[in-house]
């Protein structure tokens, strides 16, 4: 399915900020579908004088009359006529028959879109930029109960505000944090003085197990609300703006080991504030969880910096060692058993400083490169390290391997490549879709007879790109 932007650059003219709303819509409007028990399609103008569909909302609160996805399509001849004039008169529009989707009976209505100016004015553009179609399946009309009737009527409230380009609001989105409150979780109807002119079963015994007794009906949620909440030391100041319905924003309510996600919708006409849509969800095992995994991810963090410092001290211990050793050999194999070490610990290094576990590698090869150095000034040699490409992201169980690895092929090519004499080590990484290609090169003398050495180094090598790295040597 093309995105919103792709459509209106295939099909049609729009501005950035016309763009820009209607994505706020569409990440917004599936609260409007469960509230009239109806699917809803946005219709944006083509150039060609027709219209597409840029998106679809199913109700999860009753069935869809759409059992596939219609974004993209062109408008039906049947639903045309009715659509062009919502958008050029600027009026919602309503089909007297009704009409007939695969063989379902629906009743269709359109109702224009406009947007506000800017989030600093209340002014909306002069004509509608998409429309938005409303299908009703008549298969599941029947009475309706009070629920349903509240429900009815906040959901046409907010379709009148999306006419007058009332709703959705700038500052009205969920946010990224998780536990956003849907229709069915709760939902409370407010007054313009905050009291409650419904609640809704699910909504009451949120509220109740808030710690709120009682019929919330007839009351000022805000005043109901206030005395659970005195044994919190902590509340969000924006608390009472979203308890009162004058803020479309979203807060967490705490009290008596239970949390309550709070979200109000001011209701306007003609520009003035009428009431509020107030949604609630309990999302106490939510937040435990999150606690949880924010207390896990310090706890991994911290056993990433202990390991760190034990390999460190480890790598430091074999310096120690390698330099009281009256023999060349022995230092040496200690000296690189420190270095083989000290890769380990850079990766721990980097792992305990991030909340994921996956590395910045090249933060990671730039320290490794200091080992090299250090190799290189023991040798009272000159070498000079370059770069290409970038590493990019890497999995923590890559990352440890590939740095021990390139850690023995770089000071293998000062050592042995660059022995006695100064030069160059140049390391060139490319992301080849899934792949990563990596080329080590000097201009030292060479291997010989052109062939690799088979010592413990090339032995470890192989070991990790072969065996823990899945890779191959050329």
């Amino acid at each position: 399915m093309s995105s919103l932007s792709d459509l209106f650059k295939k099909h049609g003219k729009a501005s950035n900020a016309d763009i820009e709303w209607l994505h706020l819509l569409l990440s917004d409007w599936q609260l409007v579908a469960d509230l009239v028990f109806a699917d809803l399609v946005l219709w944006i103008p083509t150039s060609e004088g027709s219209f597409v569909a840029a998106g679809h909302a199913r109700p999860s609160s009753a069935a869809t009359i759409f059992f596939r996805d219609i974004a993209g399509e062109p408008i039906r001849k049947e639903w045309s006529g009715t659509v062009t004039k919502a958008f050029t008169s600027g009026l919602s529009q309503h089909l007297g028959a009704p009409d007939t989707y695969d063989g379902l009976l629906t009743r269709f209505s359109a109702i224009p879109i406009r947007r506000r100016v800017s989030s600093k004015s209340e002014e909306v553009t002069e004509k509608p930029i998409a429309v938005v179609t409303r299908h009703t399946n008549l298969a599941e009309a029947k009475a309706p109960n009070k629920l349903q009737l509240n429900y009815l009527s906040c959901g046409n409230y907010l379709l009148d505000m999306m006419a007058d380009g009332a709703y959705p609001d700038f500052a009205n989105q969920t946010g990224p944090r998780r536990g956003a409150p849907r229709a069915n979780d709760g939902l409370l109807r407010l007054d313009v003085d905050g009291v409650v002119e419904f609640a809704s079963p699910n909504g009451l015994s949120a509220f109740n197990r808030l710690g709120i007794k009682g019929e919330l009906e007839g009351q000022t949620l805000a005043a109901a609300s206030a005395p659970v909440l005195k044994t919190k030391m902590n509340v969000d100041e924006s608390l009472p703006l979203v308890l009162s319905g004058r803020a479309p924003w979203r807060t967490d309510m705490e009290s008596a080991n239970i949390t309550l996600t709070v979200r109000s919708i001011p209701l306007r006409q003609g520009g003035q504030r009428t009431g509020a849509i107030v949604l609630c969800r309990d999302v106490t095992e939510l937040r435990r969880q999150e606690r949880e995994l924010i207390t896990k991810d310090a706890t991994i963090r911290e056993i990433h910096h202990r390991v760190k410092n034990n390999l460190q001290t480890v790598a430091s211990l074999l310096r120690i060692q390698a330099r009281r050793s009256g023999s060349d050999e022995v230092k040496e194999s200690l000296n690189q058993a420190m270095r083989r070490v000290a890769a380990i610990a850079l990766v721990h290094d980097t792992l305990s400083e991030g909340l994921n576990q996956d590395v910045n590698f090249d933060e990671v090869f730039d320290r490794v490169l200091m080992l090299a150095s250090e190799v290189a000034s023991s040798m009272n040699t000159s070498v000079r390290t370059l770069i290409d490409g970038r590493f990019g992201q890497l999995k923590s169980d890559m990352a440890t391997p590939l740095a021990v690895a390139l850690t023995e092929i770089v000071t293998n090519a000062v050592e042995h490549g660059l022995a006695d004499r100064s030069g160059v080590v140049a390391v060139n990484a490319e992301r080849k879709q899934k792949q990563l290609l990596i080329t080590v090169s000097d201009n030292g003398k060479g291997l010989t007879d052109g062939k690799v050495g088979a010592g413990l180094g090339t032995q470890i090598i192989r070991t990790l790109i072969e065996g823990e790295l899945r890779g191959t040597i050329h």
